[in-house]
């Protein structure tokens, strides 16, 4: 996926956001500003969304000399999310269908997303639950998840925020977990989910759980580890989860399931669908 013109006042919040995270000094985030401005003006739009998210985060973790600027948030995300998660997975195990009910739940702890959005309250989270166990999933459906799951050897679960994790639990406990390995990144960016998160809420317990090696919001191979790359190279599936994964991994030639909540006008016209949907998309998984 490239870069749109509409992406660029997204860049500059992101960037006031995290370095306002990062420090109170008003001089560090004007020259965060400057610099954005400056990495926007030089980026290749022929480029994903999260390069220059990457960049950008890159910058302002050394210009203000803190190296993960999200670290409380992330941590509250998670504590929060397992407060959910008993009466989560109770709706999971109480639904008609329990493999439907948690690739909604998976969809909607996408809302946990501060690249997205500067602020996400409880409120809105809970409003995100309610909807995405009635709105349509778009794109595929569980049944189709389930016999591409069933044909696959080695699957890697491409994860994205913290807290979000909590809501992925509930969807990894359905999978075949002797085949699945969960993807983390491989240092701070954003509020996105590293292995100090899987750990926190037990996701190690659960399933494998490797780092791309890489502090990209996204699947950038010329920034991961060789030993993810092996991985990636082996696995028959990958269940991509966000929309950083979704503008990245597009770009691989992996049988792919997108499951995330479409919350982008950029990344909701790419993937054909409107902003608020619940996605559940196919790319070369048969039927």
């Amino acid at each position: 996926m490239k870069t749109y013109l509409d992406c660029v006042p997204c860049f500059i919040r992101q960037a006031i956001d995290a370095a306002r995270m990062a420090t109170d000094d008003i001089a560090v985030h004007e020259r965060v500003v400057r610099e954005t401005l400056r990495l926007s003006w030089e980026m290749d739009y022929r480029e994903p969304p999260a390069r220059m998210a990457q960049l950008t985060h890159r910058l302002v973790k050394k210009l203000t000399g803190n190296p993960d600027p999200y670290r409380k948030a992330k941590e509250q995300f998670n504590r929060a999310a397992l407060e959910l998660y008993p009466e989560l997975k109770r709706r999971v195990e109480c639904a008609a269908s329990p493999l439907d009910a948690a690739l909604r739940l998976a969809a909607a702890g996408n809302i946990i997303d501060l690249g997205a959005a500067s602020h996400v309250d409880q409120e809105k989270v809970w409003e995100t639950i309610e909807n995405s166990l009635r709105a349509p999933l778009f794109g595929g459906t569980a049944e189709q998840f389930a016999r591409s799951l069933a044909r696959a050897g080695r699957i890697l679960y491409l994860a994205d925020n913290a807290g979000e994790i909590v809501f992925d639990k509930l969807l990894i406990e359905l999978l075949p977990r002797e085949k699945v390995t969960v993807v983390v990144r491989g240092a701070p960016a954003i509020n996105d989910a590293t292995m100090d998160d899987a750990q926190m809420v037990g996701l190690t317990d659960l399933v494998e759980v490797i780092d791309t090696g890489s502090d990209a919001v996204g699947i950038f191979l010329d920034s991961c580890s060789a030993e993810f790359r092996q991985r990636l190279e082996e696995a028959d599936l990958l269940i991509s989860k966000g929309q950083a994964n979704y503008e990245t991994v597009t770009e691989l030639d992996k049988p792919t399931w997108f499951l995330l909540c479409a919350k982008c006008p950029v990344v909701a016209r790419d993937v054909g669908c409107a902003v608020g949907d619940f996605v559940l998309k196919p790319k070369c998984c048969g039927g």
